[in-house]
């Protein structure tokens, strides 16, 4: 399949099955050139079950009746681009907790916002910004705003700004929401439960609320990693962890050398623990803790 063409061929003697569809070996290929194209992500063959379970609920939707059909769909009928990004929010995975690898957030706390209030006192602007680059459902950049406030002891006089980003608008709009079943809440210490989140009562009763002071902190925006970046701020923090893992070798390196150009001279790289980037060491050099910071003159390789 062709990535000008206009149909996925069918073969129904090569398919595999999820739900009520099957999807053939040619749909397949089409979807994951397709994917790739769209979002970065690299399928592997072993994601052929995944794709057809996932993109089912679609073709339920649509009442369609083959992937063959949805394929055409998304390139003749999808003028603005609306069902493309629900098929994107159909193939994105969304694991996340409330203080995920808490070193990242213990490092946050102890190392760079003591060296920004440090800059500060030398006369630099009292300006924090913090990108969290694949914030799924918002447990992330809401873990991160309640350690800037806590090292803080709240923001008053600083400039602080928290971006939260995902391709999948889906979960950005929960995440803006900021409600969460209280089993969600198990990571977070009794005291910042109390301190930062609102317990439902009648129909609401198990759930929580993000309280006003953390929302307003953060701005949620869609942001495609592979697509031009609609901003040119310089972070002092960047979070993007576990989403490189779904990218090949030359899309991760365009991706880190944006980032790096987007991090203050000063700023770190915080990465999932399974991401390793030293063969991007001329570029960034490695903390313990898959935790990173720009090379600058003089660093020993």
């Amino acid at each position: 399949m062709s990535e000008t063409g206009n149909h996925a061929p069918s073969d129904p003697a090569d398919g595999n099955s999820g739900g009520l569809f099957t999807i053939t070996t040619h749909e397949f290929s089409a979807f994951r050139e397709l994917i790739h194209r769209e979002a970065g992500i690299s399928l592997s063959e072993a994601k052929e079950q995944l794709v057809c379970s996932r993109l089912g609920k679609r073709l339920r939707h649509l009442k369609l009746e083959s992937f063959s059909q949805y394929y055409d769909y998304l390139m003749n009928h999808d003028p603005v681009g609306e069902e493309r990004l629900q098929m994107i929010n159909c193939i994105t995975t969304n694991k996340t907790d409330f203080f995920r690898e808490n070193h990242h957030f213990d490092f946050l706390r102890d190392q760079v916002i003591p060296e920004i209030r440090e800059r500060a006192l030398r006369g630099r602007p009292k300006r924090l910004r913090i990108w969290s680059a694949a914030s799924s459902t918002g447990e992330e950049p809401y873990s991160i705003a309640m350690t800037v406030r806590e090292a803080f002891g709240g923001t008053a006089g600083w400039d602080v700004k928290i971006l939260a980003s995902d391709i999948d608008t889906a979960v950005l709009h929960a995440a803006e929401q900021g409600v969460y079943k209280q089993e969600k809440l198990a990571d977070i210490p009794e005291d910042l439960l109390r301190r930062y989140f609102l317990r439902g009562k009648g129909e609401w009763e198990g759930y929580f609320k993000v309280k006003r002071e953390l929302r307003e902190m953060i701005t949620f925006r869609r942001v495609n990693l592979i697509e031009p970046w609609p901003f040119k701020t310089r972070f002092d923090a960047i979070f993007c962890r576990n989403v490189v893992i779904y990218f090949g070798r030359p899309t991760q390196q365009r991706l880190f050398e944006q980032l790096a150009r987007v991090l203050s001279a000063e700023g770190y790289l915080f990465v999932g623990h399974s991401e390793n980037l030293y063969w991007l060491s001329d570029l960034l050099v490695s903390l313990p803790g898959t935790i990173y910071r720009l090379r600058q003159t003089g660093d020993a390789e």
